[in-house]
């Protein structure tokens, strides 16, 4: 019997997990593009009967066996997920309060014991701004990208690498005893190596992605870790440079062949209609999105999250997904959804 998840009807318990979930080892990752075998499933499974276990279900509303009743026809999603990549651009109106926050950390969490193998990518503008502001630096915008002189660059540093990617870390590790995050920058293990936009003279010490050397993150992922990586970068004299945090997880998505790409926003998805809130365009091929590009569609702070998308699902990502971030659970609802598209746009080459 087919049925409808909603992200409030997916927030059933609490992630608290027992001792035995330290037990639980990811089988070690020989393709990263390989579909989920025999073993994957297993695992699954086991980790379900673990969530249904009474003993860690705390505050919840809903009858055991409707809990049992979701989990069970979510199965046949978590299947096809089981074992895959899938890069999370994490930023926004997502990080702005505390109960977001916890909503996407208990997605991350949840998606990464049904075997999924999560990566986050995080901006933090809002908390950049407001360091800035309280030290009297002036905030200047060009195409949707933060100009970035030497001061701005050392305040996004500080806020991106030194808060912002702990915070997240420390969140994921809390809800996760029987796993881990960790934190890094595209600095870290030569993750990133950055170069400066074409656009240097308008925007200072912002720069691009030239090449991303993945072997720290295929470590960690193999070994059970949820990587969380701060969208700074050095070129290969070791100046620093604020990439925008679309693009790295755009080229992070490429360089893993991931399944899929996600970016959580402060929009519902792409509009056909900018100024009407219900012209939503659910799924579009890359052609329809050039053509709305052309068309002014798509403007400001959408553009380069837009091209991040076409140029990686192009480039051999399965499927890219512009989301609501400002909705609880929206990542979750996302990914189990059984048409492929969840509650934003995806784009498909």
């Amino acid at each position: 019997m087919a049925m409808t998840i909603s992200p409030n009807s997916l927030n059933l318990f609490s992630l608290k997990q027992p001792s035995c979930f330290a037990k639980l080892k990811p089988k070690p990752l020989v393709n990263l593009t390989k579909n989920f075998n025999s073993d994957a499933v297993g695992m699954c499974c086991l980790r379900i009967r673990e969530a249904l276990n009474p003993a860690i279900v705390e505050n919840v509303e809903y009858p055991d066996h409707l809990r049992v009743r979701i989990l069970s026809e979510s199965l046949p999603c978590i299947q096809n997920w089981s074992g895959k990549i899938v890069v999370v651009k994490y930023g926004g109106a997502a990080m702005k309060s505390a109960e977001l926050k916890a909503s996407v950390v208990r997605d991350l969490v949840l998606l990464s014991c049904f075997g999924l193998r999560p990566i986050v990518v995080h901006g933090g503008g809002p908390e950049i701004n407001a360091l800035l502001d309280r030290l009297n630096i002036p905030v200047h915008l060009h195409d949707g990208l933060r100009v970035t002189d030497a001061k701005t660059m050392e305040v996004v540093s500080m806020v991106l690498v030194g808060k912002v990617n702990k915070d997240i870390v420390s969140r994921i590790n809390c809800a996760y005893p029987g796993g881990s995050a960790v934190g890094l920058s595209g600095i870290d293990s030569r993750l990133l190596t950055a170069r400066p936009s074409p656009n240097a003279a308008q925007l200072g010490f912002v720069g691009e992605v030239a090449r991303v050397n993945p072997a720290i993150l295929i470590t960690l992922l193999n070994r059970g870790h949820i990587p969380v990586i701060a969208s700074v970068a050095a070129d290969e004299s070791g100046q620093a440079y604020n990439i925008n945090a679309d693009t790295v997880a755009g080229e992070v998505a490429v360089a893993l062949g991931a399944e899929r790409l996600i970016l959580m926003t402060d929009v519902a998805g792409i509009l056909e209609d900018k100024e009407e809130a219900g012209s939503l365009v659910k799924k579009m091929d890359v052609k329809g999105v050039k053509k709305m590009m052309e068309e002014g569609k798509v403007g400001g702070g959408m553009i380069p999250k837009v091209e991040c998308c076409v140029r990686a699902v192009c480039e051999g990502v399965k499927t890219a997904s512009i989301i609501d971030g400002r909705l609880q659970h929206s990542l979750l609802h996302e990914i189990i959804s059984f048409h492929g598209v969840g509650s934003g746009t995806t784009i498909t080459c």
